[in-house]
């Protein structure tokens, strides 16, 4: 192979390698957030239908779906909320990870352990920002 085509493969190459962590930087920075992607995800749903969150108060979400929330609320803990108190949100997303972590598990009482945790009003009213 001439010098010239090594050359303009591995200058492709460079390019290449360059382009893909740049794509795979910007859509990461601008992908996650915990919060907004647990509650769009498990406790919202198409009209007409009920969310994962209902779901699972009531025992008919499946094994996937828990499996799904206890990541997404333990990723929620680790963020940090928009508003209020960090060690309140901490505590009070933990527990909703552990009542539904017993929800998976089957344990029981774990679906009035999750009902009593998953308390919308109470982390919205504390951390979520009032609308404009």
């Amino acid at each position: 192979m001439k010098e010239s085509t090594q050359t303009a493969l591995r200058a492709a190459a460079v390019l290449g390698v360059a382009f893909g962590l740049c794509v795979t930087g910007l859509t990461a920075a601008d992908a996650k957030n915990p919060i907004k992607d647990a509650m769009q995800k498990y406790h919202k749903a198409p009209k007409g239908t009920d969310p994962t969150c209902k779901k699972a108060g009531a025992g008919q979400a499946s094994k996937e779906e828990l499996a799904g929330m206890v990541a997404a609320y333990k990723a929620m803990c680790a963020s940090k909320p928009p508003q209020g108190d960090q060690a309140n949100w901490v505590k009070l997303c933990s527990a909703l990870a552990n009542a539904t972590a017993s929800l998976e598990k089957g344990d029981a009482g774990a679906a009035d352990k999750y009902k009593a945790a998953v308390n919308c009003k109470t982390c919205h009213d504390e951390f979520r920002p009032a609308k404009k």
